[in-house]
């Protein structure tokens, strides 16, 4: 049986892991772009992002300053839970634990109210942990953590393209979107890019997509290659580790699609910034 205590501990062990340790497919990543870079410039600057990585893990402190919104993927199958309340398991448990991170991690607060502006002080807010649920024919419960910086995030783009756009529409609007950023999002950068569905869960397609191991084409022949080309296309823009020149603009590109209406092409391109943190776990119910 899932008990509220049993999630909190959960998400805590998971924000303190993902703000500290990168997944092993980012480092590899980023260790073959200082490979593919020759000039000094963009050479120091992934060095310098590289020694971050390690002196973050070294001493058990967040790799970066902004330590990011917390938006947890939750997949939900049949699970018992402590007092057949939902609400009070699953998303209490998540909000208590990312208050728990915010203090003993520690996290900077990052969550204000859009208006006043004024500081929660603890990382949650209206709607905030940010939980997204799919009901899953599973036994367990899978808990997904992917805090978002906003260096990256004010970057990201929806477009409702018209059906006739297609394939060639969906890549002018991915580069179009990087080249908008430039180095604003502390690049290299991964590039999530979801289509189809509707304009509010285009964008959520494409942080899903970010989830993908870097370096692993679709297994849809068509998204793999526009995969492969806009990856090409976007570190041909000479945009470069933050921003500064070089051959990588970005470590990879992900590309989910998802159904839509017959009178609609959604794009939604979500960028992320070289700190791509996420950690996933499951528990059994």
């Amino acid at each position: 049986m899932i008990t509220e205590k049993q999630v909190e501990d959960t998400i805590y062990q998971l924000y303190k892991k993902a703000t500290i340790h990168l997944p092993e497919d980012v480092k590899i990543s980023l260790e073959d772009a200082l490979k593919v870079e020759t000039d000094e410039l963009p050479r120091l600057n992934i060095e310098a992002i590289l020694k971050n990585i390690e002196l973050a893990e070294e001493k058990s402190i967040p790799m970066c300053q902004d330590t990011g919104l917390p938006i947890i993927f939750v997949k939900l199958g049949s699970v018992k839970v402590e007092k057949d309340n939902l609400y009070e398991v699953i998303y209490q448990g998540i909000a208590k634990g990312v208050k728990k991170a915010t203090k003993e991690v520690p996290l900077r607060p990052n969550i204000v109210d859009p208006i006043t502006r004024e500081n929660t002080g603890n990382n949650t807010g209206i709607n905030i942990p940010q939980v997204d649920i799919e009901l899953v024919d599973e036994d367990y419960i899978e808990f997904t953590i992917l805090p978002k910086g906003f260096g990256s995030e004010n970057n990201n783009a929806l477009k409702m393209a018209l059906p006739g756009e297609g394939i060639e529409g969906i890549k002018e609007f991915v580069i179009e979107t990087v080249l908008k950023a430039g180095g604003k999002p502390c690049p290299p950068m991964i590039v999530g890019v979801g289509v189809g569905e509707t304009s509010d869960l285009a964008l959520k397609t494409g942080k899903k997509a970010l989830l993908g191991k870097l370096g692993e084409r679709n297994s849809d022949t068509t998204l793999a290659n526009l995969e492969k080309e806009l990856l090409t296309e976007i570190n041909n823009l000479g945009i470069g580790p933050m921003g500064l020149g070089g051959k990588t603009t970005a470590l990879d590109v992900k590309v989910k699609k998802v159904s839509t209406h017959t009178a609609g092409l959604p794009i939604g391109v979500c960028i992320q910034c070289w700190a791509h943190r996420h950690v996933t776990t499951r528990i059994k119910g």
